[in-house]
């Protein structure tokens, strides 16, 4: 006699309901978060080398903030020192003018109006921190204006002495910091040679003339030196820059290798499904075909 054994059966068709409907959910998950796992440790023997690519992800993205931030701070250093030696070749100009002609209508005027434009330039700050602070909080250049100014013009400086550095790469360190005694001490000491030798009002005396010469010499290597400063800011930023696109290619590429480790492949994951979803079906068919089997159907 033949026995029909169903139970069994539906026990076996039942288990394999319940793996189907597991892959199904886990297909579906991949689906809606578009990864591959929902931690590291399901990926298996990928998980210590995504681990690590993290790791060298999140240090290019921070060097490349870092580069990009020394690069603002290095433009506004541009844009300041740009303005100092703007203001000491109008201010040689007019000394030479003065000079030249003998005339002073408007030589004290413009010697003051350049004095408090590069007094203004000294203390320029970045977010209220002074960019030529050299490391103090307070303004690095006390006068306002000439008549402010020490008899020894070094002392009208209260900046540090430390020269600021920024972290850009592995092991890279850029010290890239100006102080204010720095850009503008020589240029001080000219103003203060200027505001001794006036106030020029009238025609030019011989001690004045000679004084203007002077200080016209005096500014002149000063400005050298200001444009030197310049052109080693300058090299800053270029470098700056460089670093912050490398950084940005390094982020890239491990966002990339990420990406491979961790994204799911959503062409596959619509085949899944479709093949899932049709296993699940066929699974639910036949269970309900061995569910609605009787032995007296074979009986009569």
């Amino acid at each position: 006699m033949t026995r029909i054994a169903t139970i069994p059966q539906q026990r076996i068709t039942a288990d394999a309901i319940q793996r189907n409907q597991e892959r199904l959910v886990a297909t579906q998950a991949q689906l809606a978060s578009g990864k591959k796992a929902n931690d590291l440790s399901a990926l298996g023997s990928d998980a210590v080398q995504t681990l690590t690519t993290h790791s060298l992800l999140a240090r290019a993205r921070a060097q490349s903030t870092v580069a990009k931030q020394l690069g603002t701070t290095l433009s506004l250093y541009d844009t300041a020192i740009s303005g100092v030696d703007t203001l000491g070749t109008t201010l040689q100009q007019t000394l030479l003018t003065a000079t030249g002609t003998g005339e002073t209508a408007g030589l004290q005027n413009s010697i003051e109006s350049a004095f408090s434009q590069f007094s203004a330039l000294m203390n320029t700050d970045e977010g209220g921190v002074p960019l030529f602070g050299g490391g103090q909080s307070g303004a690095p250049f006390a006068p306002a204006t000439l008549k402010d100014l020490a008899a020894d013009p070094g002392t009208d400086f209260s900046n540090g002495t430390v020269h600021a550095s920024a972290r850009v790469g592995d092991n890279l360190d850029m010290v890239y910091g100006v102080t204010a005694s720095d850009l503008g001490g020589k240029l001080a000491k000219v103003f203060r040679a200027l505001a001794d030798a006036g106030p020029f009002t009238g025609p030019l005396t011989s001690a004045q003339h000679d004084a203007l010469q002077a200080a016209g010499t005096a500014l002149d290597g000063a400005l050298t030196g200001v444009r030197a400063i310049n052109a080693q800011n300058g090299q800053r930023q270029a470098q700056a820059a460089t670093l912050a696109t490398r950084a940005d290619d390094r982020a890239t590429l491990f966002e990339g290798m990420i990406s491979t480790n961790e994204d799911a492949d959503l062409g596959q994951i619509a085949m899944d499904l479709s093949q899932q979803k049709t296993m699940l079906q066929a699974s639910y068919s036949v269970f309900s075909q061995l569910s609605s089997l009787s032995l007296v159907s074979y009986l009569r």
